[in-house]
């Protein structure tokens, strides 16, 4: 969360992918289902493993129908009885989706008195056996992106409690992050990795890149493949319901 003069409140969302460290968005608005389906369906355009997606979120309300309406399957609900109208469909979770919620309780005053975790979709047994095999940890946890917060305020100036650097108009902070986004992916290595940096650890790249090569490298596409990208990010951000037709 960032508190800013210009700006007043303004909430910063990320998405991370916690084995390679790869920081796959930043978002920058207020905390809105839209806003969460963006950052869902960035993790699933960046590719979901085919041993099904883990989900390690806190315990913002939109979440749960954000995955559904991204990652979700339709379910038809079956009526008990003969009588009556047949039920709406609705959307369940697909087959080997995991996803974790880590709760904080805090006082009145801000002090953190308890941490709850729980299983959202799967069972909690499987949720921690699958962050086990990841290798990031033994508990449902959201403590790498705890500390990807701590990192952004402290190589951010626009993030400083107390700074002359202020955003007063949200693209510009927006587009700050992002640029901040690829510097962490490409160019800056982590020791946590082995000095390689994100994009190598998710296999990206095989070396680290400098901020001339980062400067240099031909990132523009044509406006087709433009076109293709929003069709396909449509595609992700519609829930399966709306393809469904009426009976």
């Amino acid at each position: 969360m960032s508190k800013r003069r210009g700006l007043g409140k303004a909430w910063i969302h990320a998405a991370l992918a916690v084995s390679s460290r790869f920081l796959i968005d930043l978002r920058v608005g207020p905390r809105t289902l839209e806003l969460a389906k963006e950052l869902v369906a960035s993790v699933a355009w960046s590719g979901l493993p085919d041993d099904g997606p883990l989900f390690l979120v806190d315990d913002h309300l939109p979440y749960p129908r954000a995955i559904l309406e991204v990652c979700g399957e339709i379910r038809h609900r079956r009526r008990h009885t003969g009588r009556g109208r047949k039920k709406h469909p609705d959307l369940k979770p697909t087959s080997g989706l995991w996803v974790g919620v880590v709760k904080k309780i805090r006082s009145p005053t801000g002090s953190l008195l308890a941490v709850q975790t729980r299983a959202l979709f799967g069972r909690k047994k499987d949720v921690r056996q699958r962050i086990a095999d990841l290798d990031i940890g033994t508990e449902i946890n959201t403590s790498h992106l705890e500390r990807l917060n701590g990192t952004m305020r402290g190589q951010q100036a626009r993030l400083l409690r107390r700074t002359q650097s202020v955003s007063r108009v949200q693209d510009h902070l927006q587009w700050s992050l992002w640029l901040w986004r690829d510097f962490y992916n490409w160019i800056h290595p982590h020791s946590s990795l082995q000095a390689r940096t994100p994009a190598m650890a998710h296999g990206l790249c095989d070396h680290v890149w400098s901020v001339s090569e980062y400067i240099s490298y031909p990132a523009h596409v044509g406006p087709w493949q433009r076109l293709i990208w929003a069709e396909e990010r449509e595609k992700l951000l519609t829930s399966p319901l709306f393809d469904e037709e009426p009976s």
